[in-house]
């Protein structure tokens, strides 16, 4: 069947913000879906509240719409638009729950839009739990014993039949969200209360125990005549009970024997086929009991998915192209397999090697946060590797999450406590934590053995064995020493060790590793990822490396002879370093290759753009360590012009190595690695700054808590301090009193003469301002001022931002123009730059330079069109900004960037902001004024702004004024306001009518018991010091649970008052971004 010619137009929803659950794995397929039905000529239009995603680029649709991802705001594109139809199934569980709102609101049958690739009945079916297991049932397939619940009392009824333990999942979430495991009753209640709040239809499934059990997934892709492929199958390392996104696991499945791997395989089709899924991607979950056989369906995605990003990269299948193809009518042996070239996408991928993917986590980023896994998602980011063996790929996919890991490293086991009769080693190895691969290892390693390991974990004999065959060859080295011998080094590299763990288990310098590899011969060759085990030869390059035994083994990397420019990625999605960093690789790539440059990514990130096959000329699939690659661009050299390597554009990652590149004569492209230091480097930097005279705060570095007092005591109350260690502000934060620095100092570091502390004074009342801009050398192009809502304390990355500014002077605004030229040809910024200043009592305070890449590039970009990291990019291969011909931009529209939080995840962690960065993805609101862009970006980030009712007020004495005006507007308004006591005095005193509650400490009723009542629509709350803040915690936690909206600084809770003035005036309306910056002179 040919491509539908009677669909012009298509409307994609994409996937919003980047969430834990639905991360950036999105933007990959949507963008691959964007990219290919525009190809085929459709008009595409396409929704995403999401700035710093590719997919939401100006040239990817032909109409793009940057706007809050709700039914409401879809219905009012179709209504503009008029599309033909439209594709649900490319912006995960999001865009699903919004299409079947539209659907059952009547909006497309209204306008006779079409859905394509998933039919409403086959979405419902997948997504209803008690609809999916009587679909099972009736294909003869078993679910796990269980009961659907929508309220509480049903629930406690449920758990008669269930029993304990019981699983909990809540219908139409993302990633597991609210759902978890019941060990007693009391968790019970809890999960269920949370389950039920977070469904959009009040449902949660609570099911049998399968704790322990074998997990399997398999990716399907079927088209409308029934032909139905595997493109892979993947096997969790972690058996039940912890979610696939935390979850190692492995592609294939390498513990199946042929038989049962054919019974899943039969019963995923069978399960695609009675769901009703009959054009796209799907992926189905098995549980497997290790005893007995008997196999469970968990559940089915009528969509693709997180691992389908996964699958497509571990076997080249471009599973989310295919899928949109296959929307349009389509047939799979129609379309051509782009790795081969020579097939059909009918032929079923192979795959001749291991895939192994390792969650990354980010824990430490929430106090009080309890590092234990469970169904619900908590990994922010994954790294995927490719080995010819398990070994190998475990060991790369562990260097490659960079955490500190040079391979399986030990850890610490725990210490015996001689009067206890519990076996504390048991009870360490049975907890469900992050990279819990490591302490199976350990253990391993004391002497316990695989079968009491099996027994504890439930991991499969099969995988520690080979863990096991890892430790033994450490114990080798350990024991003699690295041989000089060519075949025990490769038989050891061949099992993934690193130079540098080979070098910590032989007590060696890793130079002298390297060395010795060196002269025995003994490197990497490089393998093609070509969907077919090498039956056919593949014309696209996406490589990995692999050690062979035989000294003869083929390499397949064949360098071109053209000119070459390396970009390296970004690595694991994590808080501090997301999807805008490799936004900025991408878009080095593309304008790279059309300058004429064969365009090489180096990465291990399975969920990005820039690892898609077709976004490079050549792609290596691999950790970003000194090691790994030296090892790549050596080989690239060995033919054709290699340029240079760009290290500014993937965050931190590619930084941390640029000064081995260096060392090893390799060229950097663009800002020199020594320039970057110095912007890093403390007290070279203060040098600098004297030099251009420009401020800075008073600050100092501590090596003892003796001198972080002394400091303190020079400069003053309030500081912000942090360690000197450490990225992404990590361990910050504003101290306000004498005990809280004790605290700190006792309690939240380890500070020695290698560890010191860094103290700045910390600018109270100040506006944070962040600018990105363009430098060659010589001449600098001002991309975007961003003046911050949130005052300065709050990390850059979490405080919602204006651009252009609002609140500053002209002469301010030439003052930080001036600023950071001086500081760009000062450093000889190559490429791309970004400042933040802090401005107070009209005095410009310098706080950070970073000559990189930074998180805000993209939102620049698509404020103004231009195109910033692109003309970096160029500028680094060697071209004048001049040739581009900018000019200052003069906006008619203003542009918000909110940050997006995952509090929802972490019960129990304080949602007040700090300096310490939280948020993992954000979004954009545009309007043509800042109340409707800020109460767009609200929307988008999820939050529902009331238009009437009660605000609760509770604030520091020193907000107080500021609280006067914004009070005053509400009650304008038609808002009642209720107030803590001092907040009130001060409310009434301004002739601003309020109402007194108690605090939660003096007694109730008090607020945390008017909002459980439903009186309370709206929470401001700020707080000064660790005791007034842990003293309101309880009224934050209660506004986030209940979902009430909250701000806890001056600015963003002005903004919030703009936002519902502007929302009261009128409706929101829609606009292309295209339009927005057509109208930019």
């Amino acid at each position: 069947m040919p491509r539908r010619d009677d669909i012009k137009s298509i409307l994609i929803i994409g996937a919003g913000p980047i969430i834990i659950g639905q991360a950036c794995e999105f933007d990959y397929s949507g963008a691959q879906a964007c990219k290919a039905l525009k190809a085929d000529g459709y008009r595409v239009i396409l929704i995403n509240s999401n700035p710093a995603t590719i997919m939401t680029d100006p040239e990817m649709a032909d109409a793009t719409y940057i706007e809050p991802i709700t039914p409401a705001t879809v219905a009012k594109i179709i209504a503009a638009e008029r599309p033909d139809a439209l594709l649900p199934t490319m912006g995960g569980q999001t865009a699903l729950n919004t299409a079947l709102s539209l659907c059952n609101d009547g909006t497309l049958e209204t306008h006779g839009v079409e859905m394509i690739g998933a039919r409403i009945e086959s979405i419902e079916m997948a997504e209803d739990r008690e609809l999916f297991r009587k679909a099972m049932d009736r294909i003869g397939l078993e679910c796990a014993r269980a009961r659907t619940v929508n309220n509480f009392d049903d629930a406690l009824q449920a758990l008669d039949f269930v029993g304990l333990p019981a699983i909990v999942r809540p219908s139409f979430t993302l990633g597991g969200e609210g759902g978890g495991i019941a060990y007693n009753k009391a968790e019970f209640e809890t999960i269920i209360a949370n389950g039920l709040r977070l469904s959009p239809v009040s449902e949660v499934l609570i099911e049998e125990s399968v704790l322990g059990w074998k997990e399997f997934e398999m990716e399907v892709v079927r088209d409308k005549a029934d032909n139905c492929i595997i493109v892979c199958s993947i096997e969790n390392v972690d058996p039940m009970g912890v979610h696939t996104g935390d979850s190692m696991t492995v592609a294939p499945a390498l513990t199946l024997t042929d038989k049962e791997y054919q019974v899943l395989r039969d019963a995923s089709l069978a399960v695609l086929r009675e769901i009703g899924v009959d054009t796209g991607g799907s992926n189905v979950q098995f549980a497997v009991c290790p005893k007995t056989g008997r196999v469970l369906v968990i559940e089915m995605n009528p969509r693709v998915s997180r691992s389908s990003a996964l699958a497509s990269k571990a076997t080249g299948f471009p599973i989310a192209k295919i899928a949109a193809k296959l929307a349009v009518g389509y047939r799979l042996d129609e379309l051509v397999n782009d790795i081969t070239r020579v097939t059909p996408a009918s032929f079923e991928p192979t795959i001749d090697y291991v895939v192994t993917k390792i969650p990354r986590f980010t824990f430490e980023k929430f106090s009080g946060a309890e590092a234990i896994l469970s169904t619900s998602m908590k990994s922010v980011g994954e790294a995927m590797a490719i080995g010819r063996s398990f070994e190998e790929s475990l060991q790369k996919a562990l260097r490659s999450i960079e955490i500190g890991l040079t391979g399986l490293n030990p850890i610490p086991l725990p210490l015996a406590d001689p009067t206890s009769s519990v076996d504390q080693l048991r009870g360490w190895l049975g907890e469900l934590v992050p990279n819990r691969v490591l302490r199976i290892a350990s253990a391993l390693r004391s002497g316990i053995s695989i079968e009491k390991v099996h027994s504890v974990t439930g991991w499969d004999r099969w995988f520690l064995e080979r863990i096991q065959a890892i430790i033994d060859a450490e114990n080798k080295v350990a024991a003699d020493g690295l041989t000089e011998d060519a075949i025990i080094l490769r038989y050891l590299k061949s099992m993934g060790f690193s130079d540098a763990r080979l070098a910590e288990l032989a007590q060696l310098d890793v130079n002298e590793v390297q060395s010795r590899r060196s002269k025995a011969g003994v490197l990497p060759v490089y393998k093609r990822i070509d969907t077919c085990a090498a039956e056919l030869s593949s014309e696209t390059a996406y490589m990995y490396s692999t050690y062979e035994i035989s000294a003869d083994a083929e390499c397949e990397a064949d360098p071109s002879d053209r000119q070459k420019i390396v970009i390296l990625g970004g690595g694991p999605n994590r808080i501090g370093q997301g999807i805008e960093f490799d936004y900025c690789c991408v878009h080095a790539c593309y304008t790279l290759a059309d300058a004429g440059y064969e365009t090489i990514m180096i990465n291990c990130n399975p969920e990005t753009v820039s690892t898609d096959y077709d976004t490079s000329d050549r792609l290596y699939f691999e950790p970003l360590t000194n090691e790994d690659v030296i090892s790549i661009i050596r080989r690239e050299a060995e033919n054709g012009d290699l340029r240079g390597v760009i290290v500014q554009l993937g965050g931190q990652t590619p930084l941390k190595i640029a000064a081995a590149l260096e060392a090893e004569g390799i060229p950097i492209l663009g800002t020199s690695p020594d320039a970057i230091d110095l912007a890093e480097d403390r007290e070279r930097f203060q040098l600098l700054l004297k030099k251009l005279d420009l401020l800075q705060p008073e600050n100092g570095i501590a090596h003892s808590t003796d001198e972080a007092r002394d400091i303190v005591q020079r400069i003053g109350l309030p500081v912000v301090i942090r360690p000197s260690y450490v990225l992404g502000g990590r361990a910050m934060e504003v101290v306000h009193q004498m005990d809280d620095l004790e605290h700190y100092m006792r309690d939240a570091v380890v500070v020695s003469g290698k560890n010191p502390v860094l103290i700045d004074r910390f600018l109270n009342n100040a506006v944070e301002v962040d600018v990105d801009a363009l430098c060659d050398g010589s001449d600098i192009y001002i991309g975007g001022i961003m003046e911050h809502i949130e005052e300065a304390g709050i990390h850059s990355g979490d405080s919602a931002c204006s651009l252009p500014p609002l609140h500053l002077s002209d002469k301010t605004l030439d003052t930080l123009k001036q600023q950071t030229k001086d500081l760009a040809l000062a450093l000889n910024v190559v490429g791309l730059m970004n400042i933040q200043f802090a401005i107070r009592e009209n005095e410009i305070y310098l706080l950070e330079v970073n000559p990189r890449g930074s998180r805000t590039v993209p939102f620049v970009a698509k404020t103004t069109g231009v195109p910033l990291a692109k003309i970096a990019s160029r500028i680094m291969a060697g071209e004048k900004l001049a040739s581009f011909n900018l000019v200052e931009r003069q906006l008619t529209h203003v542009a918000v960037k909110e940050a997006v939080f995952p509090f929802d995840r972490f019960p129990g962690v304080d949602v007040f902001l700090g300096p310490e960065m939280k948020s993992t993805g954000e979004v954009m609101g545009i309007d043509t004024d800042f109340g409707r862009a800020f109460a767009k970006s609200q929307l988008g980030a999820g939050t529902d702004l009331p238009m009437s009712g009660t605000v609760f007020i509770s604030v520091k004495d020193e907000d107080k004024p500021a609280f006067i005006k914004i009070c005053q507007n509400l009650v304008n308004d038609g808002f009642s306001i209720l107030a803590t006591g001092g907040t009130t005095v001060a409310l009434r005193a301004a002739g601003v009518p309020a109402t007194r509650i108690n605090k939660v400490m003096e007694g109730r009723p008090h607020a945390v018991d008017a909002m459980l009542s439903g009186d309370i629509q709206l929470v401001f709350n700020t707080a000064k010091g660790a005791g007034a803040i842990k003293d309101s915690f309880s009224l934050r936690h209660t506004a986030l649970t209940n979902k009430v909206p909250y701000y806890t600084t001056v600015a963003g809770s002005r903004a919030a008052a703009e936002a519902i003035r502007a929302l009261r005036a009128g409706q929101l309306g829609v606009r292309t971004l295209q339009d927005y910056l057509a109208d930019i002179s």
